[in-house]
């Protein structure tokens, strides 16, 4: 299991962490919301709880909880800025559909062993 960064993500870990005055990592996540029923979740990690996986790319590094880790495995994290708008875009490959707004997404259903 594996989550990797772009380096303007990875800069722009860096360059938030360092403005806050501490963290060890971005922390993301997904919750059930909206119309497609997930959302990603971004916050800081001043620590790693037990159930916590932290993966380094980019000389920065980005904490995992167990829960969300399955929907999140593979994906890429990019940071972009389109216009006045800036933000984190996550390239994940377990996404089957984002709903018209962009804020929420599907899963794929999970093969059949």
């Amino acid at each position: 299991m594996a989550i990797t960064l772009t380096e303007n993500a990875a800069k722009q870990i860096r360059k938030q962490l360092a403005k806050r005055g501490k963290g060890l990592a971005l922390r993301v996540g997904v919750k059930k919301v909206g119309c497609s029923g997930f959302a990603y979740t971004f916050d800081y990690a001043d620590d790693i709880g037990a159930d916590d996986k932290m993966f380094e790319s980019c000389n920065a590094n980005v904490v995992v909880d167990a829960g969300s880790l399955p929907f999140l495995d593979g994906s890429r994290i990019d940071f972009v800025k389109e216009g006045l708008n800036d933000s984190f875009r996550f390239e994940n490959p377990n996404v089957d559909n984002m709903c018209g707004c962009g804020e929420s997404f599907s899963l794929k259903e999970p093969a059949k062993v």
